[in-house]
């Protein structure tokens, strides 16, 4: 079996900007964290709809037709895409399947140990540890066949699918939003308290986050050994497929959920209700890979003639664990009490544009940065914790 995937064209650029690195992956990288603000700022509310109540419908329904379930999906498609393309270069140097397996697995625990400190000082909820976990216990299939890769992501979508839906459909059969469900707000309990919480809590959220990811993961392992992000161009016809019947698919199963979620669909009976519920996050894997497909389309074009906004959202896809848990920075200082304290000042709407603030804050942050030659800060530490030489530590990620 051949799982080697295609060298990428080179890179040219400005200082911070890695040659050899394909556009693609990192434009969908730095996407991927808008999508991932707009799903994590409502959730340090304590009311979603406090303020205009026609905005708050519209972003209730934004958010499950394009947001929820989908932004998961495409950072899990794009970690075992990566993974694939750590594999492959570690292979090109020479390096045997053992040693670059424990290297994977070395970065995995790291991963989980970050994650951990993120929930212990910031917020319970967390991605690193939960892709990490997936990296430690998933690495043995990149050696198994497509077959077996993709077999076994769809029997893992089954339960993953039932037990959001389920978590989905609970709250919307009794009127209430999703977004208070999920609320991480503080509700003024002091940090010790919180702490106790998200230290009791953290075994379980990452259970339930590996069975949501490991889809995804797979997923992307199959689509890094064929290079579809790498050589966007070479794959156009296929990619332009993909993006378009899994897209269509995303938004058929998610707009009726989005309905109800938006109070737009008031007399949905409880069988439709709860086949909306299920059809969500279902077609929202489908929609997580749409979006990498259309951004692999898009950085065809791009890559031509590279303008300021292609080159920042590239250079904050190359620190995409840096600004993500500066995302966490910002939405604490913004809505806790330890900061501005407007967990109960905004909604939904406003909450949403405070994601989307803080996004083109991490992009200008991102590209200055690039500017003076400098990587992430957790992409520095990783390597220096995973990678046992100092020329590795040093290389290009």
């Amino acid at each position: 079996m051949n799982t080697s995937t295609p060298a990428p064209t080179r890179a040219s650029g400005p200082p911070g900007t890695s040659a050899g690195r394909a556009l693609a992956p990192d434009l969908a990288r730095g996407l991927m964290l808008l999508a991932i603000a707009f799903a994590h700022a409502p959730l340090f509310v304590t009311d979603v709809e406090r303020g205009p109540s026609l905005a708050n419908e519209i972003a209730a329904f934004f958010h499950m037709v394009f947001v929820n379930n989908h932004a998961r999906p495409l950072f899990a498609f794009l970690f075992g895409y990566s993974l694939v393309q750590l594999l492959n270069r570690r292979l090109a140097r020479g390096e045997q399947w053992v040693s670059a397996r424990k290297l994977l697995r070395r970065r995995g625990w790291w991963l989980v140990a970050i994650g951990f400190a993120h929930v212990v000082l910031f917020v319970p909820i967390d991605i690193l540890a939960t892709y990490g976990l997936a990296a430690v216990l998933l690495v043995g299939l990149l050696r198994r066949s497509d077959r077996a890769l993709l077999w076994t992501a769809g029997l893992v979508m089954v339960p993953a699918t039932l037990m959001v839906g389920g978590a989905m459909g609970f709250p919307l059969s009794q009127g209430i939003p999703t977004f208070v469900k999920g609320s991480i707000a503080t509700g003024g309990a002091g940090f010790g308290e919180l702490l106790t919480g998200r230290l009791m809590g953290w075994p379980f959220t990452l259970a339930v986050g590996l069975l949501m990811v490991v889809p995804g993961v797979l997923i992307g392992m199959w689509a890094g050994r064929r290079g579809f992000l790498d050589e966007p161009a070479r794959h156009r016809s296929f990619l332009t497929r993909a993006a378009v019947i899994t897209t269509a698919l995303s938004v058929a199963g998610s707009v009726p959920a989005g309905l109800i979620q938006a109070g737009w669909w008031t007399d949905a009976s409880g069988a439709a209700l709860w086949a909306a519920s299920f059809a969500q996050p279902l077609t929202g894997y489908a929609g997580g890979i749409g979006m990498a497909a259309i951004v692999a389309l898009v950085a065809i074009r791009a890559a031509r003639g590279r303008g300021r906004l292609t080159t920042a959202v590239e250079a904050l896809g190359q620190r995409s664990m840096s600004f993500y848990l500066f995302q966490s920075v910002a939405f604490v200082l913004v809505f806790y009490p330890y900061g501005l304290m407007l967990e109960d000042d905004l909604g939904l709407a406003h909450a949403t544009a405070v994601g989307a603030a803080t996004w083109l804050v991490s992009l200008l942050i991102a590209d200055v940065m690039r500017r003076a030659g400098h990587r992430g800060p957790a992409e520095i530490l990783l390597r220096r914790l995973a990678y046992r030489n100092r020329q590795d530590a040093s290389g290009p990620r």
